[in-house]
């Protein structure tokens, strides 16, 4: 933990290193729940979100910190999907696609609905592991609409599988990895740079794509 706080220090990033795990659950349920129910999720990094978190509440020696934020973030994605369902279910996904969009586009949705089509529970389970489709899943899923016990049971599926696991692995594999200081160090700030300049990176693709017309011939409930 030393050798983190110098490193951070030399860096001018020592606010980062000293940050209590009160400041990673408030930016990990803010970012699952955004990921998971609106549209400009889609280009933010959650599985790296997620690992980073584990890491840097190893710092910490924060193991039951750890095991609490799974939970609740956990719940945290099964309440942003549900409210991504019902978006979808009340919308349906013609306002979503925009004409000449690198990823907000027809054949993306297409894609979505046809992954639902063929793996219907299963696929909202597999979801949660599929970066754009993680996003696209819920609202294309009340758009259709899939039935929304079946759907509940799914996605609370597919997010134990997928939060506990990222978590807990970045947690465990830096508390691997504290008799090799300056590898550990790495993993620390690996993650919060991937994480920081991903989130940027995301935020900058959004506005890019919603800066294209809508193309409101897509609707993925009537196909």
């Amino acid at each position: 933990m030393d050798a983190v706080n110098a490193e951070a220090t030399a860096v001018g990033l020592d606010w980062l290193a000293t940050a209590g795990p009160l400041l990673v659950w408030a930016i990990v349920l803010s970012f699952v729940f955004v990921e998971c129910a609106l549209i400009v999720g889609l280009f933010l990094p959650g599985d790296s979100l997620l690992f980073a978190a584990g890491v840097v509440l190893a710092q910490h020696d924060s193991e039951g910190q750890a095991w609490a934020l799974s939970g609740v973030a956990l719940v945290t994605a099964v309440v942003g999907n549900q409210v991504g369902y019902y978006v979808g279910r009340q919308t349906g996904t013609r306002f979503i696609a925009r004409r000449g969009g690198r990823v907000l586009n027809k054949p993306n949705l297409d894609r979505a609905k046809a992954f639902l089509d063929r793996r219907g529970f299963l696929a909202i389970v597999a979801a949660r592991w599929i970066p754009w489709i993680r996003t696209l899943a819920p609202l294309v899923a009340g758009a259709a609409g899939m039935n929304s016990r079946r759907f509940l049971l799914a996605t609370t599926a597919g997010a134990i599988l997928w939060v506990p696991t990222l978590v807990l692995l970045g947690f465990y594999a830096a508390g691997l990895l504290t008799s090799i200081p300056w590898l550990n160090t790495v993993l620390v700030w690996g993650s919060v740079v991937f994480f920081v300049f991903g989130t940027a990176y995301g935020v900058w693709r959004y506005r890019q794509e919603m800066r294209k017309p809508v193309d409101d011939r897509t609707e993925t409930a009537s196909a």
